[in-house]
Parts: C-alpha cells; sequence; structure tokens
C-alpha cells in the first residue's frame, strides 16, 4: 500500500493506493468519525462491492442509499434524496458520508456533504479509474444544471480516498478507457516525461497489467496532488488540470449528459483546444497529431459527430465555470507537457476550430 498526502493547509488528508483496500479494516477506522455512517453507492457497483465495504465496516453503524447510475442523475433531486436520508437515519455534524462509485457518486455525495449541517465528513472510495485518477482528489463536489456541467457544487475536501485497484478488474471496457483520457492530460499539460511513458506502454495499460496500472494511478494522483496543494480552490494554476473540459463540458451539456461518457468528451475537448493552441501560433506544430495518436491508441473518440451544433456549443461554453467578466478562459498548450490559461481567443477561432473538428462520417456513440 502506497500513501500520498494532500497537503492544505488546513485540510490535509491521505490518498491510499493498493489492492484489496475495500477488505481492509485497519486503514477504514482511522478515518471514521464518532457518529452514524452513510454508504452512497449506484445500482452496478452497489451488488459488486457493498458488502466487502460493509464488512469492513465491522460493528460501526452503517445505513446505505444505492442511486442509478449514470451522468444523467447527477441532479439536484438525486442530491436531495441523500440530505433526506440522512435526516431520516437522524444524522448529526459526527456523520460520515462514503462515496462507493464512479465520479458521479463521489461529486454528489461530497456536495451532500459539504451541505448537510454545513458540512460533514467523507470519504472516496472511488471504483472507476477516471474517478481514482481525478475526480476523487481535490475536494471538488456538486452537481449538474440543463444548462451546464457542476453548476451547482462547493470545494469540501474529504477525510481521506481509498483507491482500490482490484474494482478495475470489473469496470466496463468503456468506462475504463474514458478513464485514461484524464491519464493523458496530466502529461500534456504538466508532465512529458509521464506522457512518454503512456506512449511507451499502450499495451499493457489496455492489458490493464497490474504493475503498470498501479504506476499509471500513481503518477496520476501524484500530479493531482501536488496541484491541488498549491492552489486548493482554483485561483491559479489549479485551472491547468481543467484542459480540455471547458469543450467536454459543453458536449456533454448539449447532447443531455447520456451521449458521451465525460472522458470521451474531454478526450474530443482536449484535442479542440489543442487544435486551437497550434491556429492561434501558441504550441509547436505536431503537438495536436501526437495527442490525437496517443488517444486513439486507446479507442477514445478525437472529434465531434457531424450533428453537433455549434450554437449549442457556444451557449454551453458562455455558461463554463472558467469563464469571467472578460469573457472565456480556456486552458491550451504551448507544447506536450506545458500548459497556459488564455483569454485571447476569439469566438471566430473558436468557431473555426470547431467545425474542423467534426467529423462527417462519425455519428454520435
Amino acid at each position: 500500500m502506497n500513501i500520498i498526502k494532500v497537503k492544505l493547509a488546513a485540510n490535509a488528508y491521505p490518498v491510499y493506493l493498493g489492492h484489496g483496500l475495500l477488505r481492509d479494516p485497519d486503514v477504514w477506522q482511522r478515518h471514521l468519525g464518532t457518529g452514524k455512517t452513510l454508504i452512497v453507492s449506484n445500482d452496478v457497483v452497489a451488488p459488486l462491492y457493498l458488502e466487502r465495504l460493509k464488512n469492513a465496516l465491522g460493528e460501526t453503524r452503517t445505513d446505505t442509499l444505492i442511486i442509478p447510475d449514470g451522468e444523467p442523475f447527477k441532479t439536484s433531486e438525486t442530491w436531495y434524496r441523500i440530505i433526506d436520508k440522512l435526516v431520516s437515519m437522524q444524522a448529526r455534524r459526527d456523520a460520515t458520508l462514503i462515496a462507493l462509485g464512479g465520479g458521479v457518486v463521489g461529486d454528489i455525495t461530497g456536495f451532500a456533504a459539504a451541505s448537510y449541517m454545513r458540512g460533514v465528513r467523507f470519504i472516496q472510495a472511488p471504483t472507476t479509474l477516471l474517478a481514482q485518477v481525478d475526480a476523487s482528489v481535490g475536494g471538488k463536489t456538486g452537481f449538474n444544471h440543463e444548462k451546464g456541467k457542476n453548476l451547482v457544487g462547493a470545494f469540501h475536501q474529504p477525510a481521506a480516498v481509498m483507491i482500490d485497484s482490484a474494482t478495475l478488474e470489473t469496470l466496463e471496457e468503456r468506462e475504463y478507457r474514458a478513464g485514461i483520457a484524464e491519464v493523458i492530460k496530466y502529461g500534456a499539460i504538466r508532465d512529458r516525461g509521464f506522457f512518454d511513458w503512456l506512449e511507451d506502454n499502450i499495451d499493457a495499460i489496455n492489458h490493464r497489467e497490474t504493475p503498470v496500472l498501479d504506476e499509471l494511478i500513481h503518477q496520476s494522483v501524484s500530479n493531482k496532488a501536488e496541484i491541488v496543494a498549491e492552489d486548493e480552490k482554483e485561483a491559479g494554476i489549479r485551472a491547468l488540470l481543467n484542459f480540455g473540459h471547458s469543450f467536454g463540458h459543453a458536449l456533454e451539456a448539449q447532447t443531455g449528459y447520456s451521449e458521451f461518457l465525460h472522458g470521451e468528451a474531454v478526450s474530443i475537448g482536449m484535442v479542440i483546444a489543442a487544435r486551437l493552441s497550434e491556429l492561434r501560433g501558441l504550441c509547436v506544430a505536431g503537438a495536436t497529431e501526437r495527442i490525437i495518436s496517443l488517444l486513439s491508441r486507446f479507442s477514445l473518440p478525437v472529434s465531434l459527430p457531424a450533428e453537433t451544433s455549434m450554437d449549442g456549443m457556444l451557449d454551453a461554453l458562455n455558461l463554463d465555470k472558467k469563464a469571467n467578466a472578460a469573457g472565456l478562459r480556456l486552458v491550451l498548450l504551448t507544447d506536450i507537457g506545458q500548459a497556459v490559461i488564455d483569454t485571447e481567443s476569439t469566438r471566430e477561432e473558436i468557431l473555426h476550430i470547431m467545425r474542423q473538428s467534426l467529423d462527417q462520417n462519425r455519428p454520435a456513440p
């Protein structure tokens, strides 16, 4: 078992990495509160791992809530179900919430923890690759609005993150590959050596070889933890983690959160952002093709479906959380491993690149 510390001034916490952590009572007992515990999971993960976790919790006073799986259920209604469950349990400020599942479960459980009685403790137990390498670390919580992704939320850091790589053994192939998009992001924005390593280990990653997968998770979490420690609430450098996300979130919103997995939308968004970087003359030539090549080797989408509405994309971009009074703030590249915040891209340049990214031969999945 490895431990990575997220070194925040007031909210530092450990990220545990290991095979079989859901079964380890000693690790769990270190971080449970003194009050009641509520495990929130979904109807895909719970049949696989809920009993395993409950056994590790032993005599802890535990209740459970199972929510539907998927981004379409990351809503105010689901959030309220969690709050209502806590009320019915008569949970108090010493309660602990455990998010057992992917990014949707983690985000919405975290926001329930942030808002119930103005804040109770919670623990992340991510079971998807995307959640393990990205969503579970950093304290971003919330839910979607029909006009934009994660428009309602709060920063609320977990007490701990338990990453059990054994859960990836049952992860559906499309979900697994979607998680790799967030992994590639770290190499693209700040870690060229990691990007090189990913290119050198494509086959082993595709085959989920345990040593390579453990290294992939460790490097990703280390990158995320360093950025979060420097900028907890996205006032500066943390915004670089949104590479590909402005365009990806716009695509998710326009398609009703039902056509693309988050990582798939981010994959397309990274390609659009890289192309815009080269168009603007910010980025060295060839970086986009290298990113497209790596994403494609993991069978990730790299173009917008033919029927994508440019007006719909622009409307969603204008609601992006990273925008301010001066306009859009996009994350662009200067090279593989180097990213910058851009506020100078024009509407015409963005439209041109999005149209260039349309694939006339590929409908939405």
